[in-house]
């Protein structure tokens, strides 16, 4: 299992990135270090913008852990990949948006509009879900 974390964590944080990289631009692994770091975290140099994609890396792995472990009780995750993966993005992206971004050191909240609720979960889900629960179903 340990390698389905490591596997599909690296996919998902790699497809994540890049898509933000294309759509938000270059400066978003220094919000995602502002996230734990606070403002001062935007300003920084390429050590804050690496340190945001460590974080961010850690952050996909992690999804991708409590993926494969919930998969351990819930043999349907596994079973039912697809569909699975698809929900898992939505969840980690409502998680991420509703709960994590607003407790963070940015204290980033809404409003948010229609175009970037749809475009983050269809990312999400297409991006961070998918591969994980694909990595899983074929590494285990």
């Amino acid at each position: 299992m340990l390698r389905a974390i490591l596997v599909g964590g690296t996919l998902a944080g790699t497809f994540d990135l890049a898509v933000a990289l294309l759509i938000a631009g270059s400066n978003v692994p220094r919000v995602v270090a502002g996230g734990l770091l606070g403002k001062s975290a935007l300003q920084g140099g390429l050590g804050m913008w690496l340190l945001g994609v460590v974080f961010h890396y850690v952050i996909a792995l992690c999804a991708a852990a409590i993926y494969c472990q919930a998969s351990r009780r819930l043999a349907f995750l596994n079973e039912h990949w697809f569909v699975s993966g698809l929900f898992f993005g939505i969840g980690f992206y409502l998680v991420m948006n509703l709960i994590v971004l607003p407790l963070s050191a940015l204290h980033a909240m809404g409003p948010y509009d229609h175009r970037t609720l749809v475009g983050g979960i269809l990312i999400h889900m297409l991006f961070v879900g998918l591969p994980i629960s694909f990595c899983l179903h074929k590494l285990t």
